[in-house]
């Protein structure tokens, strides 16, 4: 049963939002976030939002519509409903190139119903009003479509998403790594990925991750438009011929500092890490030598013609990011968000879909401001924020801190998480670092749907909860994010699925108690019923790896656990089943001997 506010039991429920569990199951009563409005046009404003602390600057009255081309005329009698395709009339002859035009003029695309089947609590047409609206991007270059690319969206009514950053540089790293990284990433749950090459074969690296990549992949241009020149060599030609030659690769999203700006120079010259971001810095140092307004902020038409003509995305970046918490919502920071907001109503101008970066290092009290001021100076375009991190004394545990302040930024606004690895600040990331990153931004990006309410979200946590309230150890893992770490780990200390844990033991297992009290439901779920004690199959090579790297088991009793049952045994008939580099083939043979019991 659903429980109630009850006054007289000396409580009260803020007001529900939508219940993440597609049943309803469980007797939580929903979501304590704002219940979503998902509508065409400014009334879908608050579709999936927290509620707003006092003080906090309200959404934009205004979105995408309100930034049309010039010469689309606005029919008589819809002035006062103009936020829909009806009202709006095209010059003769005009083609949609982008998906924002055709959302526009009211057509459903081949992208929009295959990001349909993924967001399963949206139509097709709801797709389409939310790209219109400008609150929602559908990242696809026509030539990665052409290749494997699988169309996703990035949006406040969509599910949260995680980017992945990745890249060769001067000092690391290559081609097949970064693919490999890649591969990686998409196993482990990243929805785009950013390469952000600055050396080896760097035009070479970005084409194969494109023709490899089933998400959309995102660049930084101004890396590779100064890879043999100096910054001050930057002009006009070399910046839309480098924009054209990316665009003809495939790239799905550009980020384009343009909106910083000659006069938010003054503002930086007494933070105590300055400008932290790349593009930044080096725009900063190009205006300063020329004495000129920033060339991407005076080029931002041609640029977007660029664009429009292979539905390239913007990622406006946020050049003036805080680089450590002293220097968060500064002067320097706002003065810039002001300008992605004027330079996201041009780009909408020229039909070219839009999300804004953020930033960066920010104190956990300032997330939600930071979240909410962008929505309403940028018009409700999708966020897209590196971390927070919310504490700055953490090198080489920076996924941790950074996770923190990603889901304050989830539930607060932003629609897509930039993962930090275990490396950030510290060195170019690893494998196993893109996969600390990315299941981090995973956690962040989920428990921010499930507190929005976001229907469906908690599905597989209850069932997960059912699992473990039957102490169903094998339904337990199969429904986790990682079942390969699950497992090894519970093997660790009990190889034997029992109706208790390790943790606990029997006679202390809480779980176990609850089961057995016959008033209780829990436990009980006839689709988790299971026979109590199970020796449980091999590890496989992926968990026993898990379990090296940790160090706490020896290897011999790592060998015992990867060797107990007949069917691995037989895998190998040349050598004994618990035979690695470490040992020889009859010091194996005498470990098999001393092994647990073989399993028929």
């Amino acid at each position: 049963m659903i429980h109630q506010n009850n006054s007289s039991a000396g409580y009260t429920l803020p007001p529900i939002g939508e219940n993440p569990s597609t049943e309803a199951q469980g007797t939580n009563p929903g979501s304590f976030a704002k219940p979503s409005k998902i509508a065409p046009g400014v009334e879908g404003r608050y579709t999936f939002a927290s509620p707003d602390t006092p003080g906090m600057p309200e959404p934009s009255m205004k979105t995408a519509w309100d930034f049309m081309p010039e010469d689309w005329t606005l029919k008589a009698g819809y002035e006062e409903n103009y936020q829909n395709a009806e009202a709006w009339q095209t010059p003769d002859g005009f083609e949609p190139m982008t998906q924002l035009e055709s959302a526009r003029m009211g057509i459903v695309t081949p992208e929009m119903l295959r990001v349909a089947e993924k967001e399963t609590h949206l139509t097709p047409e709801q797709i389409r009003d939310e790209v219109a609206a400008g609150r929602m991007i559908i990242p696809a270059n026509k030539v990665h479509l052409g290749y494997n690319l699988e169309p996703m969206c990035i949006g406040r009514a969509s599910k949260t998403k995680v980017n992945a950053n990745m890249g060769a540089s001067p000092v690391s790293s290559g081609t097949d790594e970064e693919v490999e990284k890649l591969k990686w990433a998409e196993k482990w749950g990243a929805d785009t990925v950013m390469d952000l090459s600055t050396g080896g074969k760097i035009d070479e690296c970005r084409e194969t991750i494109i023709q490899n990549s089933l998400v959309p992949i995102g660049t930084v241009p101004i890396y590779s438009m100064i890879i043999g020149r100096k910054i001050d060599d930057l002009n006009r030609e070399i910046i839309l011929e480098s924009l054209e030659q990316q665009a003809k690769q495939g790239v799905d999203y550009f980020t384009i500092h343009a909106g910083i700006l000659q006069e938010h120079l003054e503002f930086v010259k007494d933070r105590l890490i300055g400008v932290v971001s790349r593009g930044g810095s080096l725009l900063a140092k190009w205006m300063i030598i020329h004495r000129q307004q920033n060339i991407m902020y005076t080029l931002w038409e041609e640029i977007c013609d660029v664009m429009r003509e292979y539905d390239v995305s913007f990622s406006i970046g946020d050049g003036l990011r805080p680089g450590g918490l002293a220097d968060a919502t500064d002067a320097a920071q706002l003065a810039e968000l002001v300008a992605l907001g004027t330079l996201t109503e041009r780009a909408w101008r020229k039909g070219i879909q839009v999300m804004v970066e953020g930033p960066g290092h920010v104190p956990f009290d300032q997330i939600e401001y930071n979240m909410k001021l962008e929505r309403q100076l940028c018009h409700g375009a999708p966020f897209y924020v590196l971390g927070p991190l919310v504490t700055d004394i953490f090198p080489g545990y920076d996924h941790i801190t950074s996770c923190i302040g990603a889901t304050a930024a989830g539930y607060h606004g932003a629609s897509m998480l930039c993962y930090v690895t275990p490396k950030e600040h510290l060195g170019l990331p690893k494998k196993d670092d893109v996969k600390q990153g990315c299941v981090a931004y995973k956690i962040a990006a989920h428990a921010s749907d499930v507190a929005l309410g976001i229907p469906g979200t908690r599905d597989r946590d209850d069932e997960l909860t059912k699992a473990r309230a039957a102490l169903n150890w094998q339904k337990h893992f199969d429904l986790s994010f990682d079942p390969d770490v699950a497992r090894a780990y519970h093997d660790e200390d009990l190889d034997v699925d029992t109706d208790f844990c390790a943790m606990c033991g029997h006679d202390w297992c809480s779980v176990r108690i609850s089961k057995e009290i016959v008033q209780f439901a829990s436990g009980k779920d006839a689709d988790y019923a299971w026979d109590k004690t199970k020796i449980s199959e091999a590890l496989t090579d992926e968990q026993k790896e898990i379990l090296e790297k940790r160090g706490v088991l020896s290897p011999d009793q790592i060998h015992k656990l990867a060797s107990k049952t007949k069917k691995v045994m037989e895998a190998d008939k040349d050598k004994a089943s618990c035979h690695s580099d470490y040992v020889d083939t009859d010091d194996a043979q005498t470990l098999q001997e001393t092994s647990l019991p073989i399993i028929e």
